[in-house]
């Protein structure tokens, strides 16, 4: 009995009922619901305020670096696989139109255990996401910054770790005899000896260094202020920042357009499958945000209609940008000069056009790009927790919304801290692996709630609805297609993958891939059996399989989150549901 209430669904006409009716779900303050301001070109707006920031600005250089002009086709499968997910999230949002996101509809299709492991991924997305672009943010700034001699101390630029690392490293080779003129001739980049010379210059407090990254903190209160006012004022700062920094993309590519050189794209796959693939995270952390939109589901107009359209839009233009931006990077630039922290004002500064000016306006732009992903971030987490707390998972402060701004007010103020304090000492690399690997749960999960739906049901007119088409005989033949073309392809690196050396170093890498073909053998099966709808079919394998690419170590910490979260639930969560009926 207790198993079987573990994954009790709630129904959607119940959830709907719910966030009209219920006073829990809208506080201790007479009722008071969310303000409905919202219409496509705003969602539209939002879901690219999200998606394109970091990505595009920084880690698409990474990427470029080993993948070389071929990363272009990681963007688009990366595309296709966020698209597959964005039909799934377009038919839940259409069909259940409240704050929630994924967690909700998880709620709705797979149970109440599934839709708290969703939350709980979801606020890996968000909350430690925007620690991410806040570093990012913070990063930019202060570059921007000593371009006018206006120069903020290295210790309160930087996070303690990378401080350490840097130290250690140029530490060493100083004390090897290497002068501080001679460690580029040794490898060590400047963001070392920023970190060396940060260790040195901070102010201790108990003999420990006090280095943090101060304008990240600044930047996510700023950020939290503007959020906690109003969705209506969120709406016009985003609006306004999405129109201005798609204008220096298309700039960016209109003008590197005539920088181009052929020859850089030249080989074109320089480092094989392998190299492009390399760059899977940071390429999937350039489109998280797009599913972003869904939580403002009650402060939209028109949401079954809206939320949709909105999210296939914001997807096709960012994907469109991402494309155009690779190919004019790669193009303008050798691959192996991109694994820079600025890659698109690198290419237009000394060492690429020598267009300067469009540099420094790529250095602002960059600053407005993260600043817009914080701000719809920062609104979609509070927004989770509000639901969260409505069914009794959370106490029920996370649902209470302010009486004059119509926003969650201690949801939003949490997120503000949970984001701003973390933003000022933790590592940006482990950072953006963990929200990958979370957001990618999150979507899979996503997917298989669109496949427990019957395909077949009477439609609702005016919803979206996912297109059906019969898998049954499509996806184990797909499956069985991909295998041979592996094996024709990669013969070699199938047979070493299979081998078995003995040595645990080795074989802990290959797990992830070895469960997700045994996953693909059984979504066969299932397939064939039950004749799944074949688009979140596709959604789930693919992004499992991306999932497959971001490391052991990244799934250690994903599986330490999950038993933190899932402590949480036990202790608290599960105890204080509200729903309390059970599965059909």
């Amino acid at each position: 009995m207790i198993w079987k209430s573990l994954f009790r669904t709630k129904p959607i006409e119940r959830i709907l009922r719910e966030a009209v009716e219920s006073p829990e779900g809208h506080g201790a303050h007479g009722g008071v619901s969310l303000r409905r301001t919202l219409g496509v070109v705003d969602l539209t707006a939002l879901g690219i305020a999200a998606v394109i920031g970091a990505g595009i600005f920084s880690t698409i250089g990474t990427a470029a670096s080993s993948g070389g002009p071929a990363t272009v086709f990681l963007f688009i499968f990366t595309a296709i696989a966020c698209a597959f997910s964005a039909f799934c999230y377009a038919e839940f949002a259409s069909s259940i139109p409240v704050a929630g996101s994924a967690y909700t509809y998880a709620y709705a299709t797979l149970g109440e255990l599934i839709a708290w492991i969703i939350g709980w991924d979801l606020l890996m997305e968000y909350a430690i996401g925007n620690i991410a672009v806040g570093i990012s943010w913070g990063d930019y700034f202060g570059s921007f910054l000593s371009g006018y001699g206006i120069r903020i101390p290295d210790y309160l630029t930087l996070d303690l770790l990378t401080a350490s690392r840097g130290y250690e490293q140029v530490k060493a080779l100083l004390d090897s005899g290497v002068g501080m003129a001679d460690l580029a001739g040794q490898g060590v980049t400047p963001t070392a000896v920023r970190a060396y010379q940060a260790w040195m210059d901070a102010p201790r407090w108990l003999g420990i260094p006090v280095i943090l990254h101060f304008p990240a903190f600044l930047v996510t209160v700023l950020v939290t202020a503007i959020v906690y006012v109003g969705i209506q004022e969120s709406k016009k700062v985003a609006n306004a920042m999405v129109l201005l920094k798609i204008g220096v993309l298309v700039l960016v590519v209109g003008v590197g357009a005539f920088y181009v050189r052929p020859e850089n794209w030249t080989p074109f796959a320089p480092n094989g499958v392998s190299g492009v693939l390399k760059g899977v995270s940071a390429i999937f952390f350039a489109y998280i945000g797009f599913d972003a939109i869904s939580t403002t589901a009650e402060e939209c107009k028109n949401p079954q209609r809206d939320l949709p359209r909105a999210m296939i839009y914001s997807l096709v233009i960012c994907t469109v940008l991402y494309v155009l931006v690779a190919l004019v990077l790669t193009g303008m630039v050798r691959y192996d000069r991109l694994a820079v922290g600025d890659p698109l004002a690198y290419v237009f500064g000394p060492e690429g056009a020598g267009v300067n000016w469009i540099s420094g306006i790529i250095s602002v732009s960059a600053i407005v790009a993260l600043f817009t992903v914080l701000l719809v971030f920062q609104l979609g987490q509070p927004r989770i927790w509000m639901a969260m707390s409505r069914d009794g998972l959370l106490p029920p402060i996370f649902s209470a919304i302010h009486p004059r701004f119509q926003t969650p007010w201690f949801s939003t103020l949490m997120t503000g801290v949970i984001v701003a304090v973390p933003c000022m000492f933790m590592n940006l690399t482990e950072v953006t692996d963990l929200t990958s690997i979370g957001t990618l749960s999150a979507f899979v999960l996503v997917c298989a709630g669109v496949l427990r739906l019957d395909p077949h049901r009477p439609k609702v007119p005016g919803r979206f609805y996912t297109p059906y088409i019969n898998s049954k005989w499509i996806f184990p033949g797909l499956v069985f297609m991909t295998g041979i073309a592996c094996w024709i392809w990669n013969r070699d690196g199938i047979l070493e993958f299979l081998s078995n050396n003995g040595q645990w170093e080795v074989f802990k890498h290959r797990i992830p891939m070895m469960a997700f073909v045994i996953s693909l053998v059984w979504l066969s099966f299932q397939a064939y059996r039950k004749s799944w709808s074949l688009i979140p079919l596709l959604g789930l394998s693919s992004c499992a399989y991306l999932m497959t690419e971001l490391g052991w170590i990244n799934w250690v910490r994903f599986g330490i989150w999950m038993v933190i979260g899932l402590s949480i639930y036990f202790l608290y969560g599960y105890r204080h549901s509200k729903w309390k009926g059970e599965s059909p």
